[in-house]
């Protein structure tokens, strides 16, 4: 009988810890099953116990006095004190470890605990499903060009399977708004969830303006509440630097880690926003960070003494945030349950992400770029160049409506992987779930491939061309190109595709200030790609997730890699008191660990490139860990000469902008 009391505490602390763990630590898949199980096997032990079987007892006879001094008859009592002593619990440790107890209304209490537990599981997991966002209204903008930008709307209508909504727009200035001008008209219909996307052109480079919605007589629509304003991007052709500030991130979830009655909330954005634009909240405390500030010899990007010092980090106001690269994990379509293999279950994921407020902070004042992972489609897919592999075409047709359309143009139609520039900084996004091979499939390392053929030649041809256009060249994967990451991401990252790999690393060696940005593996890391010889080092920044789980106490993240590559290094001495320079070759390990943070439900990097002074450019990174600056890195550059084209823009004076465009002379027609 004892033993089936212990076991009934045990489910139930069982039961308890699961949920703790699916609520608040990680989100897995198979806990969904287990904590039923456990609530029906503790009750079911709580059944099999006997009315009175809290309370182990033996009969003891006892004679009580009676009024006139005497005894009187015979009670029987049951009593085993032993048994008494050995589950005489407090009221708080019965409830909190489910120890039985001779009070039925703590077993009562117990009970009502764990079923609150179950129905807390059960509405983290089925609100995605209940909860279907149909109802929500959005716009906001995607790419932006110097001479254009591109604008998703979403506006469902009732009793009609179309409806027209036009875009109104006009630029920003200091002497009071001017008058709206008619824009594209989207025709958004039932069949593609009532979202559609497109662009304005005939725009200046680095201009503000503003655009709000109307219906086709261009009477304004309630929504938006005010208009929505983006910055156009500089000219790649003028020859001056730049300086500017981007956001990257990946993995987001609603309501994680979870609390009642907070189902659309993604708190990471509310972070993230908080952090944006300070003065719209409480200013939060600023704290310690890590700092490091790299001289030549040490910067990730640099493996000779030939390049400049880095300049010491700036104490001005950091510039404003142009845009936010999502590396993926944008929806969890198969965490904590994957509903089935149909586009409406997508559909409705993108829908709740778009409805949070959390988001809306974000994406109303904040230009996204979007690529995909895995969990768009599935865990750990591999799409081996097959559209036809489930759940693919499902995946996609969410992916496209809702953020891959806003993208910039893909090198091919039809294509999820794109390049765009800001200024004399270049940027690929990779594609790395549609054609990757199916691993699995052979053991032929040598075959496998990540990008697929068409993509691998694009990026070469991108990097080819950004190599003396571009100061840095920042190339973007969901998952990171480091192989030092164990486990599944042995199989899930670049580690699994070691030719390919190889032979694009050795590509980017040949290319000054190139950095890698990833996501996927809900830690930060920052890597370096040692350079054989005289080539340039490579930096990787993997960081994620912005509001999801991380993993405690198990690190995956090896230190250095065994492979070891021979550089050349400056050593400079005093000798007879003069300086003497000499310069020593010395093996080290080609992947190498600069910095590692894994704790940390919600994490973005900020990238502030500043290359005004064309022979010490840099890139100032901040990382934000639960709200807090957490670590910063400032990347030395080295010099690009670059080779620049000819811009109208440079020469035309922003006065006489608006008399340009009042006599038909758009700027488009002239880049």
């Amino acid at each position: 009988m004892v033993g089936l009391l212990y076991s009934s505490a045990i489910l139930s602390t069982l039961f308890r810890l699961s949920v703790f763990v699916f609520l608040r630590v990680i989100p897995a898949r198979h806990i969904t099953k287990l904590i039923p199980t456990l609530y029906v096997l503790h009750l079911s032990s709580l059944a099999l116990l006997p009315n009175n079987a809290a309370t182990p007892s033996q009969h003891t006879n006892l004679k009580l006095p009676n009024g006139n001094g005497g005894l009187s008859k015979e009670y029987v009592v049951e009593t085993d004190l032993k048994a008494i002593q050995q589950f005489r619990v407090d009221t708080l440790k019965a409830l909190l470890f489910s120890i039985p107890s001779p009070a039925k209304t703590l077993t009562a209490a117990t009970v009502l605990i764990n079923t609150v537990l179950l129905l807390c599981s059960m509405d983290f997991v089925l609100e995605s499903y209940f909860d279907d966002a149909r109802d929500v209204t959005f716009t906001r903008v995607g790419a932006i060009y110097p001479d254009s930008a591109r604008i998703v709307v979403r506006y469902p209508h009732e009793n009609t399977t179309n409806a027209l909504v036009s875009v109104l727009w006009r630029q920003v200035t200091a002497y009071g708004d001017s008058a709206w001008t008619a824009g594209p008209t989207l025709n958004l219909t039932k069949e593609n969830d009532w979202v559609s996307t497109s662009s304005l052109v005939g725009l200046w480079p680095s201009t503000n303006y503003e655009y709000t919605l109307g219906d086709v007589e261009g009477n304004l629509l309630s929504y938006p509440t005010r208009p929505i304003q983006f910055h156009t991007f500089p000219d790649p052709g003028l020859p001056s630097g730049s300086h500017f500030r981007f956001i990257a991130t990946s993995c987001a979830t609603t309501n994680f880690p979870y609390k009642p009655f907070n189902g659309r909330q993604i708190k990471g954005f509310d972070l993230l926003a908080d952090y944006l634009w300070p003065s719209r909240t409480l200013v939060q405390p600023v704290v310690n960070a890590n700092v490091d500030v790299l001289n030549a010899t040490d910067s990730p990007l640099s493996s000779d003494s030939h390049s400049p010092l880095a300049q010491a980090m700036p104490d001005n106001v950091d510039p404003p945030a142009e845009f936010l690269m999502f590396l993926g994990d944008f929806i969890y379509a198969d965490v904590p349950f994957y509903f089935g293999d149909n586009a409406e279950h997508y559909r409705r994921l993108y829908r709740r992400n778009y409805h949070s407020e959390s988001f809306r902070k974000v994406y109303e004042h904040l230009p996204i770029f979007h690529t995909y992972d895995d969990h768009e489609i599935i865990n750990n897919f591999m799409g081996g160049g097959n559209d036809s592999n489930p759940p693919f075409a499902s995946a996609n047709d969410a992916f496209k409506l809702y953020n891959a359309e806003a993208n910039y143009n893909p090198v091919e139609v039809g294509q999820h992987y794109y390049h765009f520039r800001y200024a004399d900084a270049a940027f690929f996004v990779m594609d790395t779930r549609r054609y990757r091979s199916d691993i699995t499939i052979t053991d032929d390392a040598a075959s496998h491939t990540m990008l697929g053929d068409k993509q691998l030649v694009a990026l070469y041809d991108w990097l080819g061309k950004a190599n003396n256009t571009a100061t840095f060249k920042f190339i973007v994967s969901s998952v990171p190109f480091t192989s030092l990451w164990q486990h599944d991401a042995q199989i899930d990252s670049w580690a699994a595709y070691p030719s390919e790999k190889l032979s694009l690393l050795n590509a980017l060696h040949s290319v000054r200030n190139v950095i890698i940005i990833s996501g996927d593996r809900h830690e930060f890391a920052a890597i370096k790609f040692n350079a054989e010889g005289e080539g340039h080092n490579v930096l990787e920044v993997s960081t994620s997730p912005l509001s999801m789980f991380y993993i405690p106490f198990i690190r995956t993240l090896q230190m250095a890699s065994e492979n070891l590559v021979k550089v050349v290094k400056q050593v400079t001495s005093v000798i007879e008191g003069e300086p003497s320079t000499s310069f020593v070759e010395e093996e080290v390990a080609q992947e190498e660990v600069v910095k590692y943070i894994a704790e940390g439900n919600y994490k973005w990097s900020s990238f502030e490139v500043d290359t005004r002074d064309s022979e010490h450019p840099v890139v100032n990174l901040e990382v934000m860990i639960d709200g807090f600056p957490a670590y910063r890195l400032q990347i030395a550059g080295k010099p690009v000469e670059l080779k620049v084209s000819a811009a109208l823009a440079t020469i035309v004076p922003s006065g006489i902008m608006n008399v340009l465009d009042k006599i038909g002379l758009k700027p488009s027609t002239w880049f």
